[in-house]
């Protein structure tokens, strides 16, 4: 069966190139109505230009769908506002919002200023969480929606000089779940994405023969089926270069210490016993972390 999005509006931060470019190429080519945003910042944030979302839009028009250009940040409350205001009056309705926009300002820790770390969380994390509440009560009322996070191999597993880039990226798989839980019961999905893709944003970090084979398409399919009626939710999807895997956050087995044995010593002597994953779970919510301690 085709996967189709007609009569689904979506809204596609960071659109302008990369992965946002090839996710609003190909809703919009699948009959999705498409706001490509854009601030048309350089990679490290600065500057702005809507003219790579309009190329973006001049390419779904040219091809017979539906879009308009938006240049609003991610990072501007009143923007975001007006641009998900325009989205509605346009169209009627939202029904996904895939928070793509993202910036980098990589160094090591030592090096980084405390303005470096907290744009990029401002950006990735609150940038996501502004857009996400823009649309949130759109969907809750439509009883539809689907919303992508843009997660990351380096806030899942860290990666040097990256420590505000994986904290954001980190947090926004905390959002995610939370908001998987409270949108479930009026089919409102969130999931993440963890993309590995040659975009500008990468151009640097990897070898020329690497990048030739992490083109955004590769990431596209793990992508849309997230924004489709059939997505998961609250799924962590690793996609890229034709590979395709789903990251869990688990808890091991571990021990448990009675009355008068839980001492220091006691928890550094069975270290290798409390990691040991035979049996690890995957908890539903965060309560169930207490339930796997009392459980016993």
């Amino acid at each position: 069966m085709t996967i189709r999005f007609d009569n689904r509006v979506a809204i596609v931060t960071g659109a302008g190139g990369g992965l946002g470019r090839a996710y609003a190429l190909e809703l919009a080519r699948r009959g999705a109505k498409v706001v490509v945003n854009d601030l048309g910042g350089a990679r490290d944030g600065t500057g702005s230009s809507l003219s790579m979302a309009q190329q973006v839009v001049e390419e779904i028009k040219a091809a017979g769908g539906e879009a308009f250009a938006n240049g609003a940040s991610v990072t501007d409350e009143a923007q975001v506002a007006a641009m998900v205001a325009e989205a509605k009056d346009k169209w009627g309705r939202i029904d996904i919002l895939i928070n793509n926009a993202g910036v980098l300002r990589d160094k090591t820790f030592v090096k980084m200023t405390m303005d470096d770390f907290r744009f990029v969380l401002d950006v990735h994390l609150m940038g996501s969480a502004i857009c996400t509440k823009a649309v949130w009560d759109i969907m809750r009322e439509q009883a539809y929606g689907r919303i992508v996070m843009t997660t990351s191999s380096t806030g899942l597993y860290g990666n040097f000089g990256q420590a505000n880039y994986g904290a954001a990226k980190l947090g926004l798989v905390g959002l995610m779940s939370t908001l998987a839980l409270e949108g479930a019961k009026y089919n409102v999905r969130c999931n993440s994405i963890a993309p590995l893709a040659a975009t500008r944003m990468t151009e640097d970090l990897m070898p020329p023969e690497m990048l030739a084979k992490m083109q955004p398409d590769t990431v596209v399919p793990a992508t849309l089926f997230m924004c489709s009626e059939d997505a998961p939710n609250k799924a962590i999807f690793n996609a890229g270069a034709g590979g395709f895997e789903r990251s869990y956050i688990t808890i091991t087995k571990g021990i448990h210490l009675g009355e008068g044995e839980m001492t220091v010593e006691n928890v550094a002597a069975r270290w290798e016993e409390i990691s040991n994953r035979d049996g690890e779970i995957v908890p539903e919510n965060g309560s169930a972390q207490g339930q796997v301690a009392f459980q016993r």
